[in-house]
């Protein structure tokens, strides 16, 4: 069974008059003729009688008529989709961000996303920096949005914002709890709580690099890769946790009833630039629409004058 015999047989089951039908498809009635043979002897059924009076569709035709109809349709609507999918206006994509990409990059995008692709299908995944990696690696993710971007020639990246500022997490009893900045200087001889480079490797070497500046050594008193965690341990024990501003923002550090402050970090102040990261060998045209549908205007800085300060929160 031929696909263009289906269509022809339901040419002839709407001009009822092989003529016409013929015409309609731009052939003769006697290759006509020949491909609804093919086609009843493909399916062991009669679908058409016919004589010198009349031609009409026997019960097994019009039966058949409505199943290829459906048949015929489901191919037009696999063909546009496959067209839209081709072009980035269908299909799927899967998007990983972080808390400031939730926050100043993901709502508008999604916005202009829906309005121009809505027949894309986006799925969002929130995980920090090295797990999103991993994901775009393996094919799980399309897109992350991460703080740094990585040097492998395997992906391509975009910055999105600048300047995102680090500060230090505490428990409310800690000396440093009532103090609007602390110099980061100061970090030398206190117990840190860190993650593992992998999940942010951006942040961890932002860290370090304030260290190295201000030429002191940190002490990593104990490991902690989930940011609250973090603040609970800084909560009970007199130790130092970091966490981006827009972090520490949105889990309420310094608010009323809060075990946890988060204190400015000074001179140097740690920053991340935020990123978008996708493959170099990317094939699905959808990544192309939405990096298009963020905005391109030169990231301005993420800093406490565009968010909240952190004395605003305490």
């Amino acid at each position: 069974m031929e696909f263009r015999h289906l269509v022809s047989f339901i040419t002839i089951a709407e001009e009822l008059h092989f003529g016409r039908a013929a015409q309609r498809l731009h052939l003769t009635q006697p290759s006509l003729s020949a491909q609804l043979q093919k086609l009843e002897k493909s399916l062991g059924v009669q679908l058409v009688a016919r004589n010198s009076h009349e031609v009409r569709l026997t019960a097994a035709g019009r039966e058949f008529e409505l199943q290829a109809r459906q048949i015929v349709a489901q191919m037009d609507r696999a063909a546009r989709v496959a067209k839209a999918t081709a072009e980035g206006r269908a299909g799927t994509l899967a998007i990983g961000y972080n808390l400031p990409a939730s926050r100043h990059v993901l709502p508008e995008t999604l916005i202009r996303m829906t309005d121009r692709h809505p027949d894309v299908v986006v799925s969002l995944w929130e995980k920090r920096t090295g797990p999103q990696l991993a994901a775009l690696s393996d094919g799980s993710l399309d897109i992350a949005m991460v703080y740094g971007h990585p040097s492998t020639a395997e992906f391509r990246y975009r910055r999105l914002l600048h300047r995102v500022p680090l500060v230090a997490v505490v428990g409310r009893r800690h000396r440093w709890a009532d103090r609007p900045g602390v110099p980061f200087a100061e970090l030398q001889g206190q117990d840190c709580v860190l993650f593992s480079r992998e999940q942010c490797p951006a942040m961890y070497d932002a860290i370090f690099k304030a260290a190295a500046q201000t030429r002191i050594a940190l002490s990593v008193g104990h490991h902690a890769d989930d940011p609250g965690a973090t603040a609970h341990v800084v909560s009970v024990r007199p130790m130092v946790g970091f966490a981006s501003l827009p972090r520490a923002i949105s889990m309420g550090m310094g608010a009323p009833g809060s075990n946890t402050v988060a204190v400015k970090l000074l001179d140097p102040v740690p920053t991340l630039d935020l990123y978008a990261v996708w493959r170099a060998e990317e094939q699905n045209p959808a990544v192309a629409a939405f990096l298009d549908c963020i905005d391109s205007a030169e990231p301005a800085p993420l800093d406490d004058a565009r968010v909240v300060s952190v004395g605003a929160i305490r």
